[in-house]
C-alpha cells in the first residue's frame, strides 16, 4: 500500500468560448467557438500546470429558443474530434469526452473512444450521458425525448455493451510475427453475442484493447438513478453540488453505495464542478467577476435557467417575477432541477436574479477571490471528505484558466495538495485507478 500523502485530482472543463454565458462578448475572449488555436492554448497550459485531464461536454442538438442567436453555443466541436487533435499537441493530460447513451449505438462508441485511447497513448476517457437536452431527439428521428427511466435503463445496458466490445481481444493477442504470417492468435479474440432488452450487438471489436485496458468511465449524473449506476459502473463522477454540506452528503451517500457491488472506495473517485474567478486581491478578482455579468441580457440568463432545468420555456413569464412551479423534467436533469429550485426559493430570487445566478458556474459551487482564499476551500472540500478532486470551470478561455494555472496551482502545489509534476502517462496513472483485468481471457495461458 502507498504511504504517500493523498493528493486532489484537477480537471479542466473547457467549453467553447468559456463557461460564462457572456464570455463570447468580453473584449479578451475569442469569439470564434471553432478556434482551435485557443484549444490548444488551452490544453497546453492545462498540461503544463498538470491537470488530470481536459473535459469536453457535449449536446447533439442546436440551441432553438428565441434567443438562440445571442449565445455562442449554437456551434461546436464534436468532442471526440476535437481531443483526437489536441492528442497530437499534448503528451501526458488525459482527455475525457461526452458521448450520449440515448443517441448513440454501443458499437459507434465503444470503436471511436477506444482509437482516441491509442491514439494518445492511454489518455481516453468517456463522460456517459443519457442526454438532457430534449431537441436532440428531432435529430435522430424521435418526435419526443426518451423518458428518464428508460433512458437510465437503456444506458445501463449500453455500457455493458461498450464494456463487452472493449474487451473483445487479450492483452497479447497480437503477435504480428512476418515469418509465420500469424497477425493474431485465433484464440485471441471473442465476439460479443449480446441480446438484450435494447441492443443486439455481436462484435468483436475492429481496435485492439487500449493501453489502459480500457478508457475510464466518467459519469455526471446525480438523480437517484445516475447514482445507482454511478456506483455500479462509474470510475470518476462530476457533479454539481452548491455547498461543501451538500457536497459532504452526496460524497457519503455515493461512495456507501459502491460496496453493493464489490467495489472499494477509492475505486471512484468525486470531483465536484467548481467555478473560479481568481485575482491577486479580493477587489480585482470581484471586478473581474462583474465584468461579465454585465454582459448578460437578462432574457439570455432566463433562456439558458430554462433550458437548465429541464427544458421549459420560462420566455412568458416576467423576468421580475418568482421562478414558477414546474412539474419534474422528463427531458432534463432532474437534479439539477431540484438544486436550482431550492437556490431559488431559499434567497428568494427573481427569474432574472436566478439566470444571473447561473451565468458563469451553472448551479455549480462558485468562487471569487485569491489563490489562498480558493486554494483553503478547495482544501477544506477535499478534506472534509466532501471531492476527491475538482472539475475546473472558468469564466473565460484561454485567460481564465490561465490564471487558476499561474495562480491557485501553485498555491495546492505548496500546501503539498497536488502534484508538481506527472508520475504516470495515462489517465488511470494519473487518478490512481486499476488497469482492469479482461474478464474474458483471464484464464488464457492456464493449464
Amino acid at each position: 500500500m502507498s504511504t504517500a500523502p493523498r493528493q486532489l485530482s484537477l480537471g479542466a472543463f473547457i467549453m467553447a468560448t468559456g463557461h460564462h454565458v457572456a464570455a463570447w462578448r468580453h473584449p479578451d475572449v475569442p469569439a470564434d467557438p471553432l478556434d482551435f488555436a485557443t484549444y490548444r492554448r488551452v490544453a497546453q497550459a492545462a498540461e503544463a500546470a498538470c491537470f488530470d485531464a481536459l473535459f469536453v461536454a457535449d449536446s447533439v442538438a442546436a440551441p432553438s429558443d428565441a434567443l438562440a442567436s445571442h449565445s455562442a453555443r449554437s456551434v461546436y466541436f464534436e468532442p471526440l474530434t476535437l481531443l483526437s487533435a489536441l492528442s497530437a499537441v499534448t503528451e501526458r493530460i488525459g482527455l475525457i469526452a461526452t458521448a450520449t447513451t440515448s443517441y448513440n449505438e454501443p458499437y459507434h462508441v465503444a470503436r471511436k473512444f477506444a482509437s482516441l485511447d491509442h491514439l494518445s497513448a492511454g489518455r481516453a476517457g468517456w463522460n456517459l450521458v443519457t442526454s438532457d437536452a430534449a431537441a436532440e431527439a428531432g435529430n435522430f428521428g424521435r418526435s419526443a425525448h426518451i423518458p428518464h427511466g428508460e433512458r437510465y435503463a437503456r444506458a445501463r445496458e449500453f455500457q455493458q455493451v461498450v464494456q463487452g466490445l472493449w474487451d473483445s481481444w487479450a492483452d497479447d493477442a497480437f503477435v504480428r510475427d512476418k515469418a509465420s504470417g500469424v497477425f493474431h492468435h485465433a484464440d485471441g479474440v471473442r465476439a460479443l453475442e449480446h441480446v438484450g432488452e435494447h441492443f443486439r450487438v455481436k462484435g468483436p471489436l475492429n481496435v485492439a484493447r487500449t493501453p489502459q485496458g480500457r478508457p475510464v468511465l466518467v459519469q455526471a449524473g446525480s438523480s437517484e438513478a445516475g447514482r445507482e449506476l454511478a456506483a455500479e459502473t462509474a470510475e470518476v463522477v462530476f457533479t454539481a453540488q452548491p455547498s461543501l454540506a451538500r457536497a459532504q452528503a452526496f460524497y457519503a451517500d455515493l461512495k456507501g453505495r459502491l460496496a453493493r457491488y464489490g467495489r472499494e472506495p477509492d475505486a471512484l473517485k468525486i470531483m465536484p464542478g467548481v467555478f473560479i474567478v481568481v485575482g491577486q486581491s479580493e477587489a480585482e478578482a470581484q471586478d473581474k467577476a462583474e465584468q461579465f455579468q454585465a454582459l448578460v441580457d437578462p432574457r439570455v440568463g432566463v433562456a439558458l435557467l430554462g433550458r437548465m432545468l429541464g427544458n421549459f420555456d420560462l420566455s412568458g413569464y416576467p423576468l421580475d417575477g418568482p421562478l414558477p412551479d414546474l412539474p419534474p423534467t422528463e427531458d432534463g436533469q432532474r437534479s439539477r432541477q431540484q438544486l436550482l429550485t431550492e437556490l431559488a426559493g431559499s434567497e428568494q430570487l427573481t427569474l432574472a436574479q436566478l439566470g444571473q445566478r447561473i451565468a458563469g458556474g451553472r448551479g455549480h459551487y462558485s468562487l471569487i477571490g485569491t489563490p489562498t482564499h480558493i486554494a483553503d476551500e478547495l482544501q477544506a472540500w477535499f478534506e472534509g471528505a466532501a471531492a476527491d478532486g475538482f472539475n475546473v470551470l472558468v469564466p473565460h478561455l484561454p485567460q481564465g484558466l490561465e490564471d487558476i494555472a499561474r495562480w491557485v496551482v501553485p498555491e495546492l502545489q505548496r500546501r503539498g495538495l497536488f502534484r508538481r509534476e506527472y508520475q504516470g502517462r495515462t489517465l488511470r496513472e494519473h487518478l490512481g485507478l486499476q488497469v482492469p483485468a479482461n474478464p474474458f481471457f483471464a484464464k488464457r495461458g492456464q493449464p
